[in-house]
């Protein structure tokens, strides 16, 4: 397995959550530190903090700071033994706030639930909230315990979110040869996921082992998180990357330049349809036009087995300014506009699932993370 360092993206410390403001960059690597719980809200609806995966731990996190919000006073409520570089190491409570259970419960389940309502596409953040629930919801008889148990569980989806991400960029690499160029779509690094990313995070992989890839990364309207992130990462890694319009995808893959697509998830239906950054539909009917092999790869909580087919995966409408307007700046003055974040890709248009339990290919029947 070829390993490379976790960026920090989410980490808990010194009673805040702490991000990568990914809104900042290209411009400015800042570490922002996220105290009360509106402030989580807002990084995730704002998209300072965003990936599937990547949210899922900020949710888990989110609940964290909503207990050291509400019972402020006396120092931190939790000791974290997650450190900046993304080592996570057994977190602990340092200090039972004067509170009864059903006071603690009380606000975690007004933070979870408008921590859930930031965003309703992306899977893992409902996976985290109902993980970090089953934990208060437990027979925990004390404060403490309850507390020590939520600590625990949060640092539990970080750590497990990193070992995933090794195994399934490890599954991916395999597909990958020297000299190969893929085409990405969005950002699905570790600015993504708790530190080491998914699709882009394959890539990255087989740079580590040493092979030459070159990516191609699709700037990603509105927002631009190919052609701001997806080059960020890859620039700070070594790995070449040449930034496209979306537009242009189909005309590269056209060409025969690029050996696989590679793309991540935000929810895969128990089928395999798949739901992904606005685009990446088109990405697939390209793919599958001129043979070109198209992958996600994406950690099986992502799955929602619940939902038998993508029709039923809800799809978040944004607001018209990101359309409008690119850094703040007017470029067009449209009466109304249609913002999708995400669009389904039917399963026979995807080549194979990676996840961290191996390469799936169709039929697929999954069944939901546990």
């Amino acid at each position: 397995m070829s390993t490379f360092d976790a960026l920090p993206t989410v980490r808990f410390a010194a009673g805040a959550m702490r991000i990568i403001d990914q809104t900042l960059l290209p411009r400015r690597h800042e570490v922002v530190a996220l105290s009360n719980l509106d402030a989580v809200c807002e990084a995730i609806r704002a998209l300072r903090v965003r990936g599937a995966p990547a949210i899922g731990v900020a949710a888990a996190y989110g609940l964290l700071v909503a207990v050291e919000e509400a019972f402020a006073g006396g120092g931190p409520v939790f000791e974290s033994g997650v450190d900046d570089a993304g080592n996570v190491a057994p977190s602990r409570v340092a200090r039972t706030p004067s509170a009864s259970l059903p006071d603690l419960h009380a606000v975690l389940a007004r933070a979870s639930d408008e921590i859930g309502s930031t965003r309703p596409t992306a899977v893992n953040l409902a996976w985290a909230l109902e993980r970090m629930r089953g934990r208060w919801e437990s027979d925990a008889d004390t404060p403490t315990a309850l507390l020590a148990a939520l600590v625990a569980e949060a640092d539990a989806i970080l750590a497990e979110d990193l070992a995933m991400g090794r195994a399934m960029t490890a599954h991916g690499e395999a597909l990958l040869d020297d000299g190969d160029a893929v085409l990405t779509h969005c950002n699905t690094g570790g600015l993504a996921t708790g530190g080491v990313g998914t699709a882009l995070g394959v890539v990255f992989a087989a740079h580590a082992g040493g092979k030459r890839v070159h990516v191609f990364a699709d700037e990603t309207r509105p927002l631009l998180q190919g052609g701001r992130l997806t080059a960020w990462e890859c620039a700070r890694r070594g790995v070449p990357v040449t930034v496209l319009v979306d537009g242009a995808a189909a005309s590269l893959l056209a060409s025969k330049r690029v050996r696989a697509v590679l793309v991540g998830a935000d929810r895969i239906a128990a089928n395999g349809d798949t739901a992904n950054k606005i685009g990446t539909l088109g990405v697939a009917i390209h793919a599958a036009r001129f043979g070109v092999p198209f992958y996600v790869v994406a950690p099986s909580s992502t799955i929602d087995s619940s939902l038998p087919t993508g029709a039923s995966i809800p799809i978040e409408q944004r607001a018209a300014h990101e359309v409008l307007g690119v850094g703040g700046v007017e470029i067009s003055a449209a009466g109304s506009v249609y913002n999708p974040a995400f669009d389904v890709t039917p399963a026979e248009l995807v080549t194979a699932i990676i996840t961290e339990q191996g390469i799936h290919r169709a039929p697929y029947r999954f069944a939901a993370h546990p």
